[in-house]
């Protein structure tokens, strides 16, 4: 095997010069020529595993979300692999099930295959739980955990955005709202529901500014499409009167678009919908969806960002970021 101490002999240069030119630093145009002539004339080739070693980095980072079989999760995971190989950094994607046994295996085979970080969306570990098992890993946090602040985190605004959702609907003339996918504010617990928590908080904050007003949550165990068609048929039944669908997902919409349909009923003429999220297809649906975009990536930016800095300085101080959101009117709510 060629060494790079080969590469300088053949160069008449040192191994420093032949380092630095193989990583783009300043070095003299004839020299740089002279070498390059011999890396090639000998096919050298860097050994990047030694190099990361030596470093002790592999260029490696996990991210562990609750599931792949995800509108939001899969649109953060394509979002973050982009994102971090401008960094220089390939992402590896594992999903947890938002099990305690997932987010173990997921932290453990970080460490045992010395990722140089990991982007985690936590549902049953404690913070003690993290920090024990992390140890120096380098992690960030990503979801709605407030317990977890103790780490860099990101989350986006929830109780800001879905209050916006169901004021939209109110400002649009609906009273009788239906809260799709979403728990009684008072009985959620703070895992892996705690976004849908802080969303329901929103929407009833949202109802409680408007005396004329009603809602109804209507929660659900898991968010796909056919929840979303049951839940608004769930809701018309125990109020054929609802006007308004405030979704806690755009996955759940999409479903709910489909159950006023299976119902004999149109949006926004008859129910008005808003969903939560801006996946992409919600600008395809029939009729499109209005939603809460919140902030895709100004987060994605974030977690990047701070897992990088993390990477290079265990000892920063945690930094806590929320991403701004804003409103997305398309069709599935009336015009002014």
């Amino acid at each position: 095997m060629v060494t790079m101490r080969d590469v300088a002999d053949a160069a008449g240069v040192s191994a420093m010069t032949v380092s630095n030119v193989l990583a783009g630093r300043n070095v003299r145009s004839e020299t740089r020529e002279r070498v390059l002539a011999v890396v090639e004339q000998t096919g050298y080739r860097v050994n990047v595993a030694a190099q990361n070693l030596r470093r002790r980095r592999t260029g490696v980072v996990g991210l562990a979300v609750h599931e792949l079989d995800s509108h939001y999760f899969s649109m953060l995971a394509a979002r973050l692999t982009a994102r971090l190989a401008r960094e220089g950094l390939r992402l590896v994607v594992e999903q947890t099930g938002a099990s305690r046994q997932g987010e173990l295996a997921a932290i453990s085979g970080s460490r045992v295959n010395a990722y140089d970080g990991l982007l985690l969306s936590a549902s049953d570990l404690s913070a003690e739980d993290v920090a024990a098992l992390a140890g120096d890993l380098p992690v960030v946090m990503l979801g709605e955990r407030q317990d977890l602040q103790r780490f860099d985190h990101v989350e986006m605004a929830n109780t800001a955005g879905a209050r916006d959702a169901a004021q939209l609907l109110l400002d649009r003339g609906c009273r009788r709202l239906a809260a799709v996918g979403l728990p009684q504010p008072a009985a959620a617990d703070g895992s892996r529901r705690d976004a849908f928590r802080l969303r329901a908080a929103g929407v009833a904050a949202a109802v409680e500014g408007s005396p004329a007003a009603r809602v109804r949550f209507h929660e659900s165990a898991t968010y796909r499409a056919a929840d979303g068609l049951r839940l608004t048929l769930e809701a018309l039944q125990l109020e054929p009167r609802t006007d308004g669908l405030v979704c806690a997902t755009d996955t759940l919409a999409l479903g709910a678009l489909r159950g006023l349909a299976d119902a004999g009923l149109r949006a926004p003429d008859d129910v008005q919908v808003v969903g939560f999220d801006d996946v992409p297809d919600a600008s395809t649906s029939v009729p499109s969806l209005s939603t809460v975009a919140p902030g895709h990536d100004e987060m994605v930016d974030a977690a990047a960002r701070l897992l990088v800095r993390r990477i290079a300085d265990r000892e920063a101080p945690p930094e806590h970021v929320i991403a701004s959101h804003r409103l997305v009117l398309r069709e599935s709510t009336r015009r002014p």
